[in-house]
């Protein structure tokens, strides 16, 4: 789906103050029934362009194995389009950039392209990805576990220019909260909880 230019230039003005760098819209058809939402792209994705592509994106493409879809079927996007970044040095000394988690003030600049994707889209189903997705849209940041793989049918938070406040959206949205992909990379005793929330997730999202 393209992105319509002022959006993308209002992103990218908004989050120059930030140490953030390039921008990758979101990926899929524009009348996809599933929305994953994750945090925001890393160093990998930002150089080929391509939303979870690094070693996350290896997890991913497993929940799409295991929910028996592919990409093309889904859209992939994130709270944050920029790769935030932090200084840091590798154990030679060299100093480099590392990923890091966005702020809030991050997530706010980027909120009108989310918004944008999902008013278009008007996915049945929108999938966060670990706290930072769900944060951005449901406004509160519980415990993952006590939310994960439990379908939930809310309303969610976009933002509104003239209030310069998070509102509610009129229609509820189908929710279902799981980890994101890194989180699998850390403690791979989730991956069979992980295949059991999937399970459910295709039982109701893809009627299998």
């Amino acid at each position: 789906m393209q992105l319509p230019s002022s959006l993308v230039q209002l992103a990218n003005e908004r989050i120059e103050p930030f140490d953030c760098e390039g921008f990758l819209p979101g990926a899929g058809p524009a009348d996809a029934t599933i929305m994953f939402v994750g945090e925001a792209p890393g160093e990998t994705e930002i150089h080929n362009g391509i939303p979870f592509s690094g070693r996350a994106g290896v997890i991913f493409d497993s929940y799409l194995d295991d929910l028996n879809i592919k990409r093309e079927d889904i859209y992939v996007t994130s709270a944050v389009r920029s790769r935030p970044y932090k200084w840091g040095q590798t154990r030679a000394g060299v100093r480099r950039k590392y990923n890091r988690t966005p702020n809030q003030k991050e997530i706010l600049a980027h909120a009108p392209v989310l918004d944008y994707e999902i008013n278009r889209v008007q996915p049945q189903w929108i999938v966060p990805m670990g706290k930072i997705a769900y944060w951005r849209l449901l406004g509160t940041s519980p415990r993952l576990g006590d939310v994960t793989g439990r379908i939930q049918t809310h309303p969610i938070r976009q933002w509104e220019e003239a209030n310069e406040a998070y509102i509610w959206t009129a229609r509820n949205y189908n929710i279902f909260p799981i980890y994101h992909p890194a989180a699998i990379l850390y403690n791979r005793s989730l991956e069979q909880t992980m295949k059991e929330y999937l399970n459910t997730l295709a039982a109701h999202a893809l009627h299998i």
